[in-house]
């Protein structure tokens, strides 16, 4: 009898959110490298955290994780991703199995000031209708992952302004 070999189910990050949130961006389910750090786009070649530099104006790259997240509050940026667990061998989002998409239905009581929700990349951005009628602006922006080499970092720099707009 031939064996089913599964990858062991894989739980997310908690959301990084506040009563002042304004502006969240979600993501599709953290990589390999963010599990195992236990921090949102951890993988060095992720191209996140130089993107939110250029877009705030600010150096959030050198700085230690906990005050990034710090920095992201202060400026009414919460993140999350739209899958809370799934089964997935590596990074790639291609490759997720029996996902669990994240309960949003608290994000109106626990984050009052919410307005807009963007989505870093075409899988997280699947759930942009679903937002949208629940009255949000919404924003899918190009993933910032290594894997998307369509565009160069101009290019999606341009596109992730709209973060801040």
């Amino acid at each position: 009898m031939p064996s089913l070999i599964t990858s062991a189910p894989l739980t997310g990050l908690p959301p990084v959110l506040d009563r002042d949130t304004k502006v969240l961006i979600l993501g599709s389910f953290p990589g390999e490298k963010s599990l195992a750090e236990k921090q949102y786009y951890a993988h060095p070649r992720n191209q996140f955290w130089p993107l939110l530099s250029a877009v705030l104006g600010e150096e959030l790259v050198r700085l230690p994780y906990q005050e990034r997240l710090l920095r992201l509050l202060a400026h009414r940026i919460g993140l999350w991703d739209v899958i809370a667990g799934c089964e997935r061998k590596g990074s790639l989002d291609t490759a997720i199995r029996n996902a669990e998409t994240n309960d949003f239905a608290f994000l109106k009581q626990h984050c009052p000031q919410l307005t807009r929700v963007c989505f870093n990349g075409k899988a997280s951005g699947k759930l942009a209708p679903e937002f949208s009628d629940a009255g949000f602006e919404t924003l899918v922006l190009p993933s910032s992952s290594p894997a998307n080499a369509q565009l160069s970092f101009t290019q999606k720099l341009v596109l992730w302004q709209g973060i801040a707009a």
